[in-house]
């Protein structure tokens, strides 16, 4: 059966939230993110904003630079928070089956749906109109019989696009895309992809499985697969956790060791409190340390599973001993918790005596 799937993203979902809400921003380029002089972080750049360049993840210092004029509106994440309830409600409303990306993207399997539409475009145009009268806002859809082609597809006509890629014309669609394109992609691997000669999906298809190997290790055959347009993966409504954890970029550097170590313990304790509030127990334990010129480590530790408050800390300040804190300066800090699992490992077993002792009174 060919399976219709939807992948939808919001449209500049942060900023395209504060626009609506405050007149005076429509029109211009606005940020949403810290402050430029204290080392605060674009999560998210309106349309007008990235035309001069600015994209999340830049240092909002240098998002300024790009466009003096920029508008920076500091996160409110309780309401980003409200109004991904209301699309994912009507996403639910649809099919069960959802799976959500992040607040603003999601996938949808509506091979089956509730509105009994049979063609997977329909649904989707319905569900932008849906979004649109709930949020006042728009997002971007692909249709295509699997998660990798869905997700391309969403990104190509946005803002408020819908692009579908019939299994007809997969084939066609697929031929002349990058090696970016492809799912577990990034900068580094198409780099290293493009110095084998290896510019297109096409020529993924056929390099050898020995280079390609060579080149990105396990990846070879997945994204073998990917360039032929086949991915059998299914749409999940639930994931379970990997992690869990926070980090914290400091306005101005830490060399004090005992601030350095109170600002691990306060991590460590979230994270233990989160362990506590989920019904999990934690095996291993990482700090992240990023020093003053960007260098960045972790150092894990694995026991025990554990959800106690005490036990997190003493490890995650042990590990912050393996690191150079209190002698190089740290700009960021970050403490997680990872290989969860829902109970405690039973206790060892007592050794059985090889004969049995009993006692008697005179």
């Amino acid at each position: 059966m060919i399976r219709r799937i939807l992948h939808i993203d919001m449209d500049a979902f942060y900023a395209s939230v504060e626009q609506r809400d405050n007149p005076a921003l429509r029109g211009k380029p606005v940020a949403v993110g810290g402050d430029p002089d204290k080392r605060g972080v674009v999560a998210a750049a309106s349309y007008e904003a990235r035309t001069f360049g600015v994209r999340s993840a830049v240092s909002m210092a240098q998002a300024v630079r790009l466009c003096p004029a920029l508008e920076i509106v500091h996160p409110n994440f309780t309401k980003y928070r409200d109004v991904s309830r209301q699309v994912f409600d009507i996403f639910r409303r649809v099919t069960p089956l959802v799976e959500p990306l992040s607040l603003d993207e999601a996938y949808l399997d509506v091979t089956e749906n509730a509105w009994g539409e049979p063609l997977g475009t329909t649904v989707a145009k319905r569900i932008k109109e849906e979004i649109r009268a709930a949020t006042g806002l728009t997002a971007s859809a692909g249709v295509a019989p699997n998660k990798f082609l869905a997700k391309i597809a969403s990104g190509w006509q946005k803002p408020d696009g819908l692009t579908v890629i019939p299994p007809e014309r997969v084939e066609v669609f697929l031929q002349n895309l990058p090696v970016d394109a492809l799912w577990g992609v990034g900068p580094v691997t198409a780099r290293k992809l493009r110095a084998r000669g290896i510019e297109t999906l096409t020529d993924v298809r056929t390099a050898s499985p020995e280079l390609l190997r060579d080149t990105v290790g396990s990846l070879a055959d997945w994204l073998q697969q990917l360039a032929r347009g086949e991915d059998d993966r299914a749409v999940v409504s639930e994931h379970e956790p990997k992690s869990s954890g926070s980090e914290n970029t400091f306005e101005r550097d830490l060399e004090d060791l005992d601030e350095i170590r109170r600002e691990i313990t306060g991590m460590a304790c979230d994270a233990a409190a989160w362990l506590v509030r989920t019904e999990r127990y934690a095996r291993t334990v990482t700090v992240k340390v990023r020093y003053h010129d960007f260098t960045t480590i972790t150092r894990s530790h694995s026991d025990a599973p554990t959800r106690e408050e005490g036990a997190i800390v003493a490890r995650a300040l042990a590990l912050v001993d393996k690191t150079e804190a209190g002698r190089r300066p740290i700009r960021l800090l970050g403490v997680s918790v990872h290989n969860l699992c829902t109970e405690p490992d039973p206790p060892e077993p007592q050794p059985r005596l090889p004969f049995e002792i009993t006692a008697s009174r005179p």
